[in-house]
């Protein structure tokens, strides 16, 4: 057999096999060296090809598909720096524990470290970002390197699955010439499909009722259940029945899903980034017990809530057996899947506590949240009220990517509770500015309709993601906020030195986004009140198209804003008894 059918029966061994154990979506970027992988890709009835010509921007997109669908998306490259591209989206999938499958393109062998042109290091490219790495062999057709090629295909999928989910790295050394054997390619598919997949099974992890049963009986205390970043389907109903039955308040992070559908459930608490300040509170507040699901919250004053907490009994349920304790706090590392855990624990408590410690947590909440709806009656654009009135002017069942920096942390204090169902999503493993855009049109692959929240440098850094939307027909709208620089700068200590301020972390960048957006095929509107606001919510079709909504605001006054609001809520919660 010819090098073209050797080259032909091992990579669509390796790419059935992706297909065949669950793979739906590759994204690949156009090279020389991928050109079989590519081709092979495209002739795969069973997966959905997405091309994009900017490799970090693309890496970003897969990410956005794996993160909506859950399920692992695959990256092909070419050889040389394309491939370094892709390092950020693949450091942050391996935080936010998202299933990615690299495949890059390699030159071989001989070709390494001789000068060649577009050849680097390839070997352990992305270090400990990646779950797996694995070196495959040049192509051979001889039957045990066909098994082998199936094999790396199968484990690739089983190891990003794997909990934790992360993205693993298959590098593929490939000789010239590169063109497959499309002309036959019936024969190796029939070859493939009298194959069975290799199949690998993944269980959850779980404790016995022995644990559960010991750990009901120690619940008598004033506890607590702080829920971060966590998107299972059924984990919400499980751990509001929880707490139903210990009688504990739910500390619901806006990336818990908590927030959607949940209007009239007392025991969600959503202020407590506001409340939290307060040292009187605080000490009302003090738990015995805290439990503790998914990645660690957004809000900075929960974080040092939990520190100056230390001597509570602390548990953290992680189903994807980790440790995500940056406090280094945990008295109990569970690993055990977060639903089966509420379901389980609840099923040993023998009936609803009701207790003042909850209704003291219900309270404060309520009396800061009344002071926040203020914020309704701003009449200029306003950063804190566009995330106060999202809530009612958002469609039901959307999609709401944030973006990181000040938008998420907005979002964590004045989008509460609602009756609608909304999902919220952002990039926070390692919480970058960086392919926001392209992460959020990867979520539209998959879920619609699509909103996302940016501040201007946000999207400044991602403007090739744009052209996705045009690509392929994904519907999109973006609220940009333009205060014109780095606004979360203006929150932390550096704005007390004003020398270099605006240089190093003020950043303007005075853009016109209008032209990119036009550039884009999309259409922009400047906002200019909040009726002007609410009549695009009206009347936009958010079914098509890519639409661009510019509200400009000022640093400096949305500084003075916050603090204003802060202090005035601070003030009536030292009035508490």
């Amino acid at each position: 057999m010819n090098h073209q059918q050797q080259l032909t029966a091992y990579l669509h061994a390796l790419i059935a096999e992706l297909g065949k154990s669950g793979v739906e979506h590759a994204v690949i970027s156009p090279g020389s060296r991928s050109t079989p992988i590519s081709l092979l890709l495209a002739e795969q009835e069973d997966i959905n090809l997405h091309i994009h010509v900017d490799e970090r921007s693309a890496a970003f997109f897969a990410l956005g598909i794996a993160k909506a669908s859950k399920k692992p998306t695959v990256l092909v490259c070419t050889s040389g720096t394309a491939a370094a591209n892709y390092f950020p989206a693949i450091v942050e999938a391996k935080i936010s524990r998202i299933p990615l499958i690299v495949l890059t393109a390699d030159r071989p062998h001989e070709l390494r470290d001789v000068g060649a042109p577009q050849a680097i290091d390839q070997l352990d490219l992305y270090g400990k970002h990646v779950k797996w790495f694995m070196e495959m062999s040049t192509p051979d057709n001889s039957p045990g390197m066909i098994r082998y090629a199936k094999t790396v295909g199968a484990r690739a999928v089983s190891m990003a699955k794997q909990q934790p989910s992360g993205p693993v790295h298959v590098n593929i050394p490939l000789r010239e010439p590169l063109i497959p054997d499309l002309d036959n390619l019936d024969s190796y598919q029939l070859n493939e499909k009298e194959k069975p997949a290799i199949r690998m099974d993944i269980g959850d992890f779980r404790m016995n009722d022995a644990y559960f049963l010991e750990l009901a009986a120690s619940l008598d205390g004033k506890g607590i259940i702080i829920c971060g970043e966590i998107d299972k389907e059924d984990f919400s109903a499980k751990v509001i029945q929880l707490a139903e039955k210990t009688g504990f308040p739910i500390i619901a992070d806006p990336l818990s899903q908590l927030r959607s559908n949940s209007a009239g459930t007392n025991s969600i608490i959503d202020t407590y980034d506001t409340f939290l300040r307060n040292e009187k509170v605080k000490s009302l507040l003090k738990p015995d017990v805290i439990i503790r699901f998914g990645s660690m919250p957004i809000s900075k004053p929960l974080t040092i809530f939990l520190r100056e907490n230390e001597k509570a009994k602390l548990i953290v349920v992680d189903g994807g057996i980790g440790y995500r304790d940056p406090n280094q706090l945990t008295t109990d590392m569970v690993y055990c899947e977060e639903g089966y855990f509420c379901e389980k624990l609840a099923s040993f408590i023998s009936h609803c506590s009701i207790n003042h410690y909850l209704n003291i947590w219900i309270d404060i909440n309520e009396l800061t949240k009344k002071e926040l709806m203020q914020t309704a009656e701003i009449q200029e654009i306003s950063e804190a009220k566009l995330f106060h009135s999202l809530g009612e002017m958002i469609p039901n069942d959307a999609v709401l990517f944030v973006g990181n920096s000040m938008p998420i942390r907005d979002l964590d204090t004045f989008f509460h509770k609602q009756n609608k169902k909304v999902t919220i999503i952002a990039n926070r493993g390692a919480n970058g500015i960086d392919g926001t855009i392209s992460t959020a049109l990867g979520v539209g692959v998959i879920k619609q309709p699509l909103f996302l929240i940016v501040g201007d440098l946000t999207f400044f850094h991602d403007l090739n993601g744009l052209v996705l939307s045009h690509l392929y027909k994904l519907p999109i709208t973006v609220l940009l906020i333009n205060n014109n620089g780095g606004g979360i700068f203006s929150f932390l200590p550096q704005v007390n030195l004003p020398r270099h301020f605006e240089l190093l972390f003020g950043t303007p960048l005075g853009i016109d986004f209008k032209h990119a957006v036009e550039m884009y095929k999309g259409q922009y509107k400047l906002i200019e009140s909040w009726q002007g606001l609410e009549t695009q919510f009206q009347h936009s079709n958010f079914e098509e198209g890519m639409r661009v909504w510019e509200l400009r605001t000022n640093r400096e006054k949305n500084l003075i804003e916050h603090r204003q609001m802060t202090d005035r809520i601070q003030k009536i919660l030292n009035q508490l008894g």
